[in-house]
């Protein structure tokens, strides 16, 4: 697109990208914002040692079989999907900024789409091969923003994650987010972001 460098920011499994580029191809990268994903390293390592968190993770041992998962998600008018954005376990948190039935529209829309779930799905299938990590530093300034009430997630691993940044690290708990932070508390986040990102081209300036 005509760029060497970039902000990046991810959230989720996105957030794990964002990380692996960072750490990968830190010359690209300027500054990095993670919302919801701890660094690949604190996660393998604390989902081996809290049984909790690798029940939570469960699903990506079931989304490792082939196309049995992608039948799963279309019964019943791919309830399971609907369940996952709007039940008060796993779905956005607040109730003023719940998706509304033309957003479930519109996913349902682009979900069932001749093999639109394969690639996301392929995402987990995946996730195995670039673990462990042959390298762990991040080296840019970072900013992780966390939703405590996070059904997947536990936020121990947020703080865990200063270790592995070796440049300015800011995190922020929101605690009255979920995993869906970002559209939870939209104004919020993206206030977080505008000052973080501010005040590091500031830094760099002087």
């Amino acid at each position: 697109v005509g760029y060497n460098k970039c902000v990046l920011i991810g959230h989720d499994w996105g957030g794990m990208i964002a990380w692996l580029v960072a750490i990968c191809y830190p010359e690209v990268v300027t500054k990095l914002i993670v919302v919801n994903f701890p660094h690949p390293s604190v996660f393998t390592e604390y989902i081996l040692r809290h049984p909790s968190q690798l029940i939570k993770s469960g699903y990506y041992f079931f989304f490792q079989m082939p196309w049995f998962p992608e039948f799963m998600f279309t019964v019943n008018d791919f309830k399971v999907l609907k369940s996952l954005f709007t039940s008060q376990a796993t779905g956005i948190g607040r109730k003023g900024c719940r998706l509304t039935a033309e957003d479930i529209e519109a996913y349902l829309y682009v979900f069932s789409q001749p093999g639109a779930l394969t690639g996301p799905i392929n995402h987990y299938r995946n996730i195995f091969s670039c673990l462990p990590l042959q390298h762990h530093e991040v080296i840019m300034p970072t900013l992780l923003l966390w939703g405590e009430r996070d059904a997947f997630m536990e936020v121990e691993m947020a703080e865990i994650t200063r270790i592995y940044v070796k440049n300015h690290f800011r995190l922020t708990i929101l605690s009255e987010a979920s995993h869906w932070l970002q559209q939870d508390q939209p104004d919020i986040v993206n206030k977080l972001i505008w000052t973080f990102l501010k005040e590091e081209t500031t830094r760099k300036r002087e």
